[in-house]
């Protein structure tokens, strides 16, 4: 059975804009519930989609962070084409690290950033593509004998884009203190200790003064759907509201 893949959405709302980033190996939909309630609430939300991602695992290794990291570009150009002359930026997990880059590189009127590692292998990032392959081939009704064999074959694909990733994770949290903007810092307590631990190193490592960083007790680390999902979208949605909006 040929999967669907998802798409990039664009919900329009009011005059103030989001960028919304997922996480690596997942897609949009871990962005839509919060874009729904920002729309909701007067905010025009823009989320890409990665490229190769929602596509199989053989297709996504053949993508770079490099290409990721265009379709974040890609998607603030587009934000700035419609007029929006001030973006803030959201980002999940790995989403969260470009969420991190943006802040560094570009102009943008706050970050918020859950579940960011300040660091994580290409062995890790290889056993979440893995993972995924097989989820993935599981969904195109595939058997498990025909799964093991595909899972060989991946298993022996190059992982120079991993590689990277790591390389990119690494310097994006060298580059910390070139972060200005004010920035709002969520981890799930049931999440790996690692999380806690990046996020007080975020914290204590960004240039700006204008600051904060909350941990949710029932939240593991897929925090835009997780059990603590309306506080979540209210602290957002509350560090939203607190930025300078207007010139």
């Amino acid at each position: 059975m040929k999967l669907v893949p998802p798409k990039p959405f664009f919900y329009k709302g009011g005059e103030k804009a989001v960028l919304l980033l997922h996480s690596f190996t997942s897609n949009t939909n871990d962005m839509k519930k919060l874009a729904k309630y920002l729309q909701e609430n007067n905010y025009s939300c823009y989320a890409p989609l990665y490229s190769g991602h929602g596509l199989t695992p053989e297709e996504l290794l053949t993508y770079r962070p490099s290409d990721w990291w265009q379709d974040v570009l890609n998607g603030y150009q587009l934000l700035k084409d419609e007029g929006f002359e001030k973006i803030a930026v959201i980002g999940l997990s790995l989403g969260g690290v470009f969420a991190l880059k943006v802040g560094q590189e570009l102009e943008i009127n706050g970050v918020v950033t859950m579940s960011v590692p300040i660091h994580r292998e290409a062995t890790f990032l290889q056993k979440r593509v893995f993972h995924y392959a097989k989820g993935y081939k599981q969904l195109e009704g595939k058997n498990e004998e025909q799964i093991n064999l595909e899972m060989i074959h991946l298993q022996n694909m190059p992982i120079d884009s991993l590689n990277e990733f790591q390389q990119l994770i690494d310097l994006t949290m060298n580059k910390l203190a070139l972060l200005n903007s004010p920035i709002r810092i969520l981890y799930g307590e049931l999440d790996e200790p690692l999380y806690k631990e990046s996020a007080e190193v975020i914290f204590q490592s960004v240039a700006t003064n204008r600051k904060t960083m909350k941990g949710y007790p029932n939240s593991k680390h897929l925090m835009t759907l997780g059990t603590d999902i309306n506080d979540v979208n209210k602290d957002i949605l509350t560090f939203l509201n607190d930025l300078t909006w207007w010139f």
